[in-house]
């Protein structure tokens, strides 16, 4: 009985547990005032009965020492007896009213030969057959003789019987209002708490749309207590890091998707060429040996070029494995040489495009790996050549900033579309939609440039505007860390 209780109580939602464990406490405290105000009742009656015993055997007890007998005023029910103790045995002495004596003198005997014998007054309660429960006082009245008085208790049981009747009604109406109304308070304060639950339960049954929801911050009306706007407020902060997650991880899924399936085109293009070439290779074999060497040439130079797109995948999937250390061969180098040795090697492959360089008036000392950042400024020059018409002017100026080295690849060209510029980092990104991979390259380019610039602790950023293209490479002039040397 007691474990089904138990688990019905378990059942129990917690703002109905919360009233009933209230009203459980409310009740102990109303029994424990009950208990207290009863008992403090029944001890004030029994004291004033006691005084007022006191008072009537005062004016009795004239009466007795004048005429011997009682003859003053007498209380309602009461009773009386007058005993003569002086010769050891209490003698009762006859009344004048036969109705001043009860029924049953046993305890009234007995009170009167303890009295003899004692120098105090005596009070006692004792149930009388016939009459009830009275209390007995006795006091000498002069010496030999001692006089028994009862009063009826009645008044004081039914008293005491209505106070806790009272009590019992007024608590349970109580109670009763404290459950009800307590259980509507605190359904009502833990609302929130329930509509955590329904959000929680909707994002559980994969119903995310639950997650934009917001539970609304009631400063100034009834919300549950600064608590429950604690909750609520580090609820809704959860809400908002799991709609971030999910579209963080919904980007992300999307990116890889439109990686696998442009590195997937990308790759498809030089296999295809590579079959192709090989069957012309395998038909020049036989039929004609004079293209054979041709179509070799061609058979390499997509294998190369395919090499080269592999090189760069490898590399942005070890540039970004987050456990895998920057494959950086760190050194000393200038890189006012690295940018002059990169405009060198742009003038020679790129005559039709006039190249200005800026450098300060001394070296710039960093610590980097040559072959990478020179492999970013031959990525940005390149790009500026390729993208831009023959007779455009472009520029490279390097200077110095507080903590940092700036390398800047200016071009006077068309100018990339504002709408572009936030993903001509991402891999396999073109601007111009048709141009070919012979012009236009893999679309991994700048990816490989801003990944290698990340590893190096700097940051590569473009601006620009109609008839302007500004790429801006900015490294840490401190000493790199966290990055594995490696030996040459």
């Amino acid at each position: 009985m007691i474990r089904r209780l138990r688990q019905t109580y378990r059942r129990l939602r917690l703002g109905t547990r919360l009233a009933l464990g209230l009203g459980a406490l409310a009740l102990v405290v109303f029994a424990v005032v009950g208990t207290a105000l009863t008992t403090y009742m029944r001890d004030y009656l029994s004291a004033q009965l006691n005084e007022q015993l006191q008072i009537g055997q005062l004016a009795q007890s004239k009466s007795i020492a004048d005429h011997g007998t009682l003859q003053g005023k007498k209380y309602y029910r009461w009773f009386y007896a007058v005993y003569d103790v002086s010769g050891g045995t209490p003698v009762l002495r006859r009344p004048e009213d036969a109705a001043d004596l009860p029924k049953d003198l046993d305890e009234f005997t007995a009170l009167a030969r303890s009295q003899a014998s004692s120098d105090q007054e005596l009070l006692r309660t004792a149930h009388l057959r016939g009459a009830g429960t009275y209390r007995l006082r006795a006091c000498e009245v002069e010496p030999g003789v001692v006089l028994v008085s009862a009063a009826p208790m009645d008044d004081i049981e039914d008293t005491v019987r209505q106070l806790i009747t009272i009590q019992v009604i007024t608590f349970a109406l109580a109670l009763l209002a404290l459950v009800v109304f307590g259980r509507r308070m605190l359904r009502r304060g833990l609302k929130p708490l329930s509509d955590m639950a329904h959000t929680a339960h909707g994002i559980a049954s994969h119903d995310l749309t639950e997650s934009a929801a917001r539970l609304p911050l009631r400063a100034d009306g009834p919300g549950g207590g600064p608590e429950v706007e604690e909750l609520r407020t580090a609820f809704n902060t959860m809400l908002e890091h799991i709609d971030d997650s999910l579209a963080v991880r919904a980007e992300a899924e999307q990116r890889l998707r439109r990686f696998v399936a442009d590195a997937s085109h990308e790759l498809r293009t030089p296999l295809m060429s590579v079959r192709g070439y090989a069957d012309l290779f395998q038909y020049a074999a036989a039929n004609a040996p004079e293209e054979r060497e041709k179509h070799l040439a061609r058979l390499r130079a997509e294998a190369a070029r395919m090499g080269f797109l592999l090189d760069d995948l490898l590399l942005l999937a070890r540039l970004d494995a987050a456990e895998v250390e920057a494959p950086l061969r760190l050194a000393d180098a200038d890189l006012v040489e690295l940018v002059e040795q990169a405009a060198d090697a742009f003038r020679a492959a790129h005559p039709s495009h006039p190249l200005t360089v800026t450098t300060g008036d001394g070296p710039v000392r960093l610590r980097l790996d040559q072959q990478r950042i020179r492999q970013v400024l031959d990525n940005l020059l390149t790009n500026a050549a390729v993208h831009t018409p023959a007779g455009t002017k472009v520029c490279v100026e390097t200077s110095v900033t507080a903590g940092a080295a700036l390398v800047r690849v200016t071009d006077r060209g068309p100018g990339i579309p504002a709408a572009d510029r936030e993903r001509v980092f991402d891999r396999f990104y073109r601007v111009d939609k048709a141009r070919s991979r012979d012009r236009g390259g893999s679309g991994l380019g700048l990816s490989v440039a801003s990944s290698l610039v990340r590893a190096h602790g700097g940051t590569i950023e473009l601006a620009g505007e109609p008839g302007r293209t500004v790429f801006t490479v900015r490294l840490p002039v401190q000493e790199y860390s966290g990055f594995r040397k490696v030996q040459e």
